[in-house]
C-alpha cells in the first residue's frame, strides 16, 4: 500500500481488505490462543480511584433519553462520572460455559475483543481531583495518568462569569472530556488486515454508548472534531507511534465533550495546563508476542487528522423531525446493560410494522437525541434493507437514504430494475423506498459470508457510505464514515432491545457483490457494515453472572 496521497492509501487499504466469494481478506490461518490479547488495559503503578455502581438506582427511562430536556441534568461529580462510564464502557455481565468465562460490556465490539480504550479529562469536581484518567472497565476504577498543576489546570477550565457576591471569576464545571483510543492488535489477533475497519466501527459504537449514558444523566455529548491526533495523544498521554509502546500501542481516535453543557476548554489551554504535569503508570503488556499486520499502521498513519485540518461539517444541524414514537417503558440503565449480540435467530418470528418503522426512524439524526447527535456532520451512510419478516411489509430489497438528495444522486446510476416505490404505512418523514419485491433471505445470508443469521432475522441491513465524498475532503473521513456506521448500529442495537427483539453487527460480508446488487458503477458508494435484527434463540448452555461480583468492594458488607 504505497503512494504519496494519504486518501489514495486509504482507498487502497479498503480495496485490499475486501472479502470476495472464495477469497477473504488476509488474516491469521489459525487463532494463537496462547497469545490472545488481555481484554483489559491497565496502567501499572498508577494511583486508582474506585468508582461506585450507582446506575442501578437511576430512574431515567429509555424513552426519556430520546426526548431532549426530559431529564433534569445531574451535577458533575464522582457519582455521575461513575454512571457515565458504567453505562458506556463498563461490564454488563459475565458469561460462562463449564470452565470458560468471559466478560460482556455495555458497548458492542467486533468479536468481543474491545480495542477501544476510554480516558477522562476533567476539572476538579466533588469527589474527584482534576487530571487525566484511564478507565479500567475490569476493575471499574479510574487510573490517574496525569496530575497537572492545580492552578494552571483550574485556569484552563475557568468559566469566566462574574460571581454575584465577590465580583470575582468563579469556577463552575460545565462538562468533562472523554478521549477514545484504539489498540489495533486486539482486533488484528483474530481478523488480520481487516481489523482497522472493525476498530473504527467500535469507536462509533462507543460514541453511541457514551451518548446514551450522557442522556440518562440529562447531559449532552459532542465530538470535538477540530482536535488533531497528535494533540489528542499529548492530552491523553498516549505513545506517539507503534515503536514507543510495542507491541500494544494505542492510536488516538477522538475527544467527546460531555456534560450539562458542551462548551469545551480551548485545546491550547488544556495542553499548557499539562506542561508540567506528573505522569503516572506503565501500560500492561497484552500478549507475550504478536503480529501486527504492516498495512494497519500504514493506513492508521495515512488517516491521521492533522491539527490544522478544517472541520468540513461546521454549522450543519439536522432537519426538524417529529419526535420518535415511544417504546415500551423500560429503565435506560436496564436496557443498556441487557444489550447483547444475537448469536442466532429463530427464522420464524415476524416483527410489527410499527416497530420496524420505529427502528429505522431511530437511525435518522435529531438535534440532541442519542446516539447520532454527537457526530456533527450531515449523514453520509445509508441503509440497504433486506426485509424478510415484517408484518404488512412485503419481503424484498429496500433503501433508506439518510440525507435529502441522495436518491436523486443514486437513481440514475443504479440498476434500472429498481422501482423506488413508496412503502405503504411508513411515516411521511421516513424516506424509505422499495427497490424490489422478492424473497431475499438466501441473498442476505450469501452476501454476509454465508451466515444464516442474516436470512433468519426479521430484516438485515447493509450500510452503504459515500466513500468518495469523504476521502475527497481528507483521509481522516475514512474513519468518520465508520464511526457513523457504528453509531447507526448502536441505535439499532438499543431500539431492537426496546421492542423486545435483538440485533447483531456483522463485519464479514462480500463487499463488491453488495455493490453489484445495487448496480453501483464505481467506488463512490461502498458497503461498510452489515447488521441484523430478529427474535433470538437463547443458548441454554450459557450461565450469566453479575458484572462486578468479582470485586471485593461490591461483594462484602
Amino acid at each position: 500500500m504505497s503512494g504519496p496521497n494519504p486518501s489514495d492509501r486509504a482507498r487502497a487499504y479498503h480495496e485490499r481488505t475486501k472479502h470476495q466469494p472464495g477469497r477473504s481478506a488476509a488474516g491469521p490461518h489459525g487463532l494463537d490462543w496462547a497469545n490472545k490479547p488481555d481484554p483489559f488495559r491497565t496502567w501499572v503503578d498508577a494511583q486508582t480511584v474506585a468508582l461506585p455502581l450507582p446506575a442501578v438506582g437511576l430512574a431515567t427511562t429509555y424513552a426519556d433519553c430520546l426526548r431532549p430536556g426530559a431529564v433534569r441534568a445531574r451535577p458533575i461529580n464522582l457519582e455521575s462520572v461513575a454512571v457515565l462510564f458504567e453505562l458506556s464502557l463498563g461490564l454488563a455481565a459475565w458469561k460462562s460455559v463449564g470452565p470458560q468465562r468471559w466478560a460482556l460490556r455495555c458497548n458492542p465490539s467486533s468479536g468481543n475483543l474491545h480495542p477501544t480504550e476510554g480516558y477522562l479529562v476533567c476539572p476538579s469536581v466533588d469527589g474527584l481531583a482534576g487530571g487525566v484518567y484511564h478507565y479500567n472497565s475490569g476493575e471499574h476504577v479510574l487510573e490517574l495518568r496525569a496530575r497537572p498543576d492545580p492552578g494552571a489546570w483550574s485556569r484552563a477550565w475557568q468559566d469566566r462569569t462574574s460571581g454575584q457576591d465577590s465580583g470575582e471569576d468563579k469556577y463552575r464545571p460545565r462538562g468533562v472530556l472523554v478521549g477514545l483510543s484504539s489498540i489495533h492488535w486486539r482486533e488484528a489477533w483474530k481478523y488480520g488486515e481487516r481489523a482497522y475497519r472493525y476498530c473504527q466501527l467500535d469507536v462509533g459504537h462507543a460514541v453511541g454508548a457514551f451518548s446514551y449514558a450522557a442522556a440518562a444523566l440529562g447531559w449532552q455529548a459532542r465530538c470535538l472534531l477540530h482536535w488533531g491526533d497528535d494533540d489528542i495523544s499529548r492530552l491523553l498521554g498516549l505513545p506517539r507511534d507503534e515503536a514507543d509502546n510495542a507491541p500494544d500501542a494505542e492510536s488516538p481516535e477522538l475527544l467527546l465533550c460531555i456534560g450539562p453543557e458542551t462548551a469545551a476548554p480551548p485545546a491550547a489551554s488544556l495542553l499548557d495546563g499539562l506542561h508540567e504535569a506528573s505522569w503516572e503508570g506503565v501500560p500492561n503488556r497484552l500478549s507475550a508476542r504478536r503480529r501486527i499486520w504492516d498495512v494497519i499502521p500504514e493506513v492508521a498513519q495515512a488517516c491521521r487528522l492533522p491539527g490544522d485540518a478544517k472541520r468540513h461539517a461546521t454549522g450543519w444541524r439536522p432537519a426538524g423531525l417529529p419526535p420518535l414514537t415511544p417504546t415500551r417503558s423500560v429503565l435506560a440503565a436496564r436496557l443498556i446493560r441487557q444489550r447483547r449480540s444475537a448469536q442466532a435467530y429463530d427464522g420464524v418470528t415476524h416483527m410489527a410494522a410499527a416497530d420496524f418503522f420505529r427502528l429505522l426512524d431511530a437511525t435518522l439524526p435529531r438535534e440532541g437525541v442519542p446516539p447520532l447527535a454527537p457526530l456533527g456532520w450531515e449523514p453520509r451512510v445509508h441503509l440497504l434493507l433486506f426485509v424478510h419478516r415484517v408484518e404488512g411489509v412485503s419481503p424484498g430489497l429496500y433503501l433508506l437514504p439518510r440525507r435529502p438528495g441522495v436518491v436523486e444522486t443514486l437513481r440514475p446510476a443504479l440498476d434500472p430494475e429498481h422501482s423506488f416505490e413508496p412503502v405503504p404505512g411508513a411515516p411521511d418523514h421516513l424516506p424509505l423506498v422499495r427497490l424490489q419485491r422478492l424473497d431475499v433471505r438466501d441473498l442476505a445470508a450469501a452476501l454476509s459470508c454465508q451466515q444464516d443469521i442474516a436470512g433468519d432475522s426479521a430484516f438485515a441491513v447493509g450500510m452503504v457510505a459515500e466513500l468518495e465524498y469523504g476521502l475527497d475532503r481528507g483521509p481522516w473521513w475514512y474513519r468518520r464514515l465508520y464511526w457513523e456506521a457504528g453509531a447507526v448500529g448502536q441505535a439499532l442495537y438499543l431500539d431492537a432491545e426496546a421492542v423486545g427483539l435483538r440485533g447483531t453487527g456483522i463485519g464479514c460480508f462480500y463487499d463488491d457483490p453488495v455493490h453489484r446488487l445495487l448496480g453501483l458503477p464505481d467506488g463512490r458508494f461502498q458497503s461498510l457494515y452489515h447488521f441484523t435484527v430478529g427474535s433470538p434463540i437463547k443458548d441454554r448452555r450459557l450461565a450469566t453472572h453479575p458484572p462486578y461480583a468479582h470485586l471485593e468492594r461490591f461483594t462484602t458488607s
